[in-house]
């Protein structure tokens, strides 16, 4: 073989390899995930780098923080996407208070998307499921007191305000959808000393250990009815709707518009029941998320 063969048939299989090195050309298209710092935003999270590298992206994560600073990560391009709630959307970025809007999952989200989409951010379509917010009180002891609603609770707390310790995380005693609003709604109020704020991943572990009796949830969580919580009704229709969408920078849409089909079938098939077993794999079974989220996304044909 001569010099001149055995040089040019050395650089095509350079080159052939140099294409599947990171940082070539297989690797040209990279976007930054964010999430937020809840056990279901994680999970969200990683099945949007899943499903985005599964389709040759390389993906950078920026999670574990909270809804302002991912929201201005987002505005900002510090990330290209994240998966935000409607109802978040609508009462926390943007004051909104409109009950005949928030409580109407299709109001909201196309409230929301045509107020983002002078921003530069497309709200692509939202999953199925409503992880709204929620009172949770233990089973046997909302029966022994004879509470099944929020009014109910409102009734029992403005009789007997020093019986009951409510916990909230410090986000939900904050939000203009939180916990002051509703006492307002419902028209009753708990001591000051009779509330508890705590990281959100302990309100569930002190209301089954008693250490609080009344505290505020998530309606996707697995642990709802694994420690025999009830929900109690929210009679009056205060909680806003919380359908989750994948919220990409306009930019990032039109540089890879194959990201809203990479994403269409999850929405079909990610159903609040769904969720909840999700979010207990992880909390309750101690999965890890990256393997729980893999796992379901194998199971339901998403790769």
């Amino acid at each position: 073989m001569s010099v001149n063969r055995f040089f040019t048939i050395f650089c095509i299989v350079l080159l052939g390899m140099m294409l599947f090195l990171p940082g070539t050309a297989a690797a040209e298209k990279e976007v930054t995930v964010g999430g937020k710092n809840f056990t279901e935003q994680y999970i969200l999270a990683d099945f949007a780098r899943i499903l985005l590298e599964e389709n040759g992206f390389d993906v950078n994560m920026q999670t574990g923080v909270g809804s302002s600073v991912a929201r201005q990560a987002l505005e900002h391009g510090q990330i290209d996407m994240y998966f935000e709630y409607t109802g978040t959307g609508y009462t926390v970025f943007y004051d909104q208070d409109d009950q005949s809007v928030m409580s109407d999952a299709d109001k909201v989200y196309q409230w929301v998307k045509d107020a983002d989409a002078k921003k530069g951010l497309v709200w692509l379509e939202p999953l199925e499921f409503n992880n709204t917010y929620t009172l949770l009180m233990r089973g046997d002891h909302a029966e022994k007191i004879g509470i099944e609603s929020i009014s109910d609770l409102a009734a029992y707390m403005n009789e007997n305000p020093d019986k009951l310790t409510i916990g909230v995380n410090a986000e939900f005693w904050e939000r203009p959808d939180g916990f002051k609003p509703l006492m307002k709604l419902y028209d009753f109020q708990v001591p000051y000393g009779k509330i508890r704020r705590m990281d959100s991943g302990l309100v569930y572990q002190a209301l089954r250990d008693g250490n609080v009796d009344v505290s505020m949830g998530f309606a996707t969580d697995g642990r709802i009815a694994a420690f025999g919580f009830v929900v109690l009704e929210d009679d009056k229709n205060y909680f806003p709707t919380y359908n989750p969408s994948l919220v990409v920078r306009e930019d990032t849409l039109k540089k890879y518009p194959e990201i809203e089909e990479i994403f269409k079938p999850l929405g079909e098939k990610l159903t609040t029941t769904e969720m909840q077993k999700l979010n207990g794999r992880v909390d309750l079974d101690n999965a890890d998320v990256g393997r729980a989220a893999r796992k379901w996304l194998e199971e339901n044909g998403l790769i």
